[in-house]
């Protein structure tokens, strides 16, 4: 089995989810969401009531049973792909994940998954901190407007939010984000920088899926 990895990094909103299953699917690669972990581990903090700033508080981490299975994230047995969408989660996962005991814990995790057969894994340090050796890199982007109306289509419940609160969020985000002391989001220097702003997601994952072609092409020649 040949094994190859992708990384695709970039802020919220940027579409490395939604892109990344449909590339991931096309060509048969194994998905690893790590937004979706953080995310859950956010849901399992806010469900414990543990004060959110406090490291030492999520020693739960040593118990959790947290696995994907065809682009769905179980907690404990249970199927919290929904529920980690929320906007309380989407609100604390910032703080959550720039401790450093839960970015160890998780980053042990994904790069245990990533050992083996084709692998795309998407989140904000993946390039060049979780799979530095990757075979293909790829930092997406997009105006924070844009990245605002894509989270506002997401939310099922959009009676009580505005686009513009959801664009302010983002942003902060985006600080807190790339302002943390661990494992900081930012572009790989060998990253290719791919901006979606006025792209169609199929329009992305047609190119992303061209450059993962190449590259597998490349990898082929070169073993051979």
């Amino acid at each position: 089995m040949m094994n190859f990895q992708v990384a695709i990094d970039g802020p919220a909103g940027s579409g490395k989810s939604s892109v990344s299953k449909i590339v991931s699917k096309a060509l048969g690669f194994k998905h690893i969401d790590t937004g979706a972990m953080y995310r859950a581990v956010t849901l399992e903090a806010l469900k414990r009531k543990i004060d959110l700033n406090d490291e030492h508080a999520y020693s739960f981490l040593n118990e959790l049973d947290l696995r994907l299975e065809h682009e769905k994230i179980y907690l404990n047995g249970q199927d919290v792909s929904k529920k980690i969408r929320s906007l309380e989660v989407t609100r604390n996962v910032s703080l959550v994940s720039s401790h450093k005991f839960v970015r160890e814990k998780m980053i042990e995790l994904q790069k245990n998954i990533a050992l083996k057969g084709c692998v795309l894994m998407d989140g904000r340090d993946i390039g060049y901190n979780v799979l530095p050796n990757a075979n293909i890199k790829i930092f997406l982007t997009a105006s924070s407007e844009k990245r605002a109306l894509r989270r506002y289509m997401e939310l099922e419940e959009k009676e009580n939010v505005n686009i513009k609160d959801i664009q302010k969020e983002i942003e902060l985000r985006d600080y807190m984000d790339s302002n943390r002391k661990i494992n900081p989001l930012k572009k790989a220097s060998d990253a290719i920088l791919l901006d979606t702003t006025d792209l169609s997601i199929d329009e992305v994952c047609d190119c992303i899926i061209k450059l993962i072609k190449d590259g597998m092409e490349n990898a082929k020649r070169c073993n051979e």
